[in-house]
């Protein structure tokens, strides 16, 4: 029998998790909660992505918390801290939290103080990449003071790029928060740059400037990936500004610019498009059209 000491609990059961429980086959050790199984509507089909994993799945979070040697919380940003006063409730004293949600420095610390309060051990993780196709190739930046620990923990779970960026809780996230500025921010300026082309008829032109512009970067087939991104994740992306935009106030430097990354990733997708067409001229013509039915 595997000790529980060994045993991770993991909450949030969506594409982060499955794709890295599947990748590393955790299912002899992992015990899974995501909240979809909570609502009837939901609950067979995430049960089926458990089973696909091969992961034990648990009715509550406190079931898979309780006795736990580490906890993986891979949940929305809104959730994020809400899942870590949770999981405190439940947590064996000294079994590390792995926070790898995408949230303000602040919120981490503020679900640190829970967590460590109830005898845990909190460490902020950043994933740095899109979990897909990277996978357990994504890069990790950790800090907290139970870091290198943690560190070990997950290049046991195969993850193999690991880097211990510091011992503060808030540094990795600061890290991951301020560089979303420019990658999320991008996202949605290309967004808003292409659509406005194809309406005034000028997009083939508008995309050779750019390209002019910027030898190599081929801004046609960036466009078109930063359209796939916010289509599928755009409102996961928006909830994930929401806290870049309070890392940047906590600063004081101020969050003009993200405050419209929030809104344009929102309204993106909201749209639903969550299989979008491939290529960039396609996309657009499906979100305009989609733009269309809804005036």
């Amino acid at each position: 029998m595997t000790d529980t000491s060994d045993i991770i609990a993991v909450i949030g059961f969506g594409e982060a998790g499955q794709t890295f429980a599947s990748a590393g086959s955790w299912g002899a050790r992992a015990r899974v909660h995501d909240r979809l199984t909570d609502a009837a509507a939901t609950r067979e089909a995430k049960r089926a992505d458990y089973a696909a994993a091969e992961v034990r799945g648990c009715e509550t979070a406190a079931e898979a918390v309780a006795g736990a040697g580490a906890v993986i919380a891979l949940v929305t940003a809104d959730q994020a801290l809400g899942v870590a006063v949770e999981a405190a409730r439940s947590i064996a004293p000294g079994a590390l939290y792995l926070d790898l949600n995408s949230v303000a420095p602040e919120t981490k610390r503020s679900a640190a103080r829970a967590v460590e309060a109830a005898g845990g051990h909190y460490v902020d993780v950043a994933v740095m990449s899109p979990v897909q196709p990277a996978a357990l190739a994504s890069p990790l930046l950790l800090s907290g003071p139970k870091a290198e620990a943690a560190a070990a923990l997950l290049a046991s779970l195969d993850f193999s790029k690991i880097r211990v960026v510091g011992p503060q809780v808030g540094r990795a996230s600061s890290i991951k928060m301020i560089r979303s500025v420019m990658i999320k921010g991008l996202e949605a300026l290309s967004a808003e740059c292409v659509l406005a082309a194809s309406e005034a008829g000028v997009l083939d032109e508008v995309v050779a400037s750019l390209d002019a512009s910027w030898p190599g970067a081929d801004w046609g087939r960036r466009a078109d990936y930063n359209l796939d991104r916010m289509m599928v994740h755009g409102l996961r992306r928006s909830a994930e500004m929401e806290e870049v935009v309070r890392t940047l106030e906590d600063l004081g430097v101020g969050a003009d610019m993200s405050r419209g990354t929030v809104t344009r990733q929102a309204k993106i997708g909201a749209m639903g498009l969550k299989t979008p067409p491939q290529g960039l001229i396609a996309k657009i013509a499906a979100l305009l059209q989609k733009r269309a039915k809804a005036a």
